[in-house]
C-alpha cells in the first residue's frame, strides 16, 4: 500500500493525515527536474527544492502534475524540510 491514512478530530472537523510510505518516497522524483522529493506532513505535499515546486497529496494520492503544483517562495526553497 502506498499511503496510510489516519483520522483525527480537530475543532469538530474530521481531518485526515496521510503518511507517505518511505519506499514510495524513495522511488518518486519530481517530474520536472527528476530530483528527489521531501515529504511535508503538515502541508500534505511532496516538495522539490530543485524545481521549487510542491506537489499536493489529495485523498492519499500524490498529484505529480506540474500544473497542480504550488510554487515555493524563496524562504521555502532554502528552509530545511524536517517535517
Amino acid at each position: 500500500m502506498a499511503v496510510l491514512g489516519d483520522f483525527a478530530y480537530t475543532n469538530a472537523v474530521l481531518k485526515r493525515t496521510v503518511i507517505v510510505d518511505k519506499n514510495l518516497l524513495s522511488i518518486l522524483v519530481c517530474p520536472v527536474s527528476k530530483a528527489p522529493l521531501e515529504y511535508n506532513k503538515d502541508k500534505q505535499e511532496l516538495v522539490c527544492r530543485a524545481s521549487g515546486l510542491a506537489y499536493p497529496i489529495r485523498d492519499g494520492i500524490p498529484v505529480m502534475l506540474e500544473s497542480e503544483a504550488r510554487q515555493l517562495d524563496a524562504d521555502e526553497k532554502l528552509r530545511d524540510s524536517s517535517k
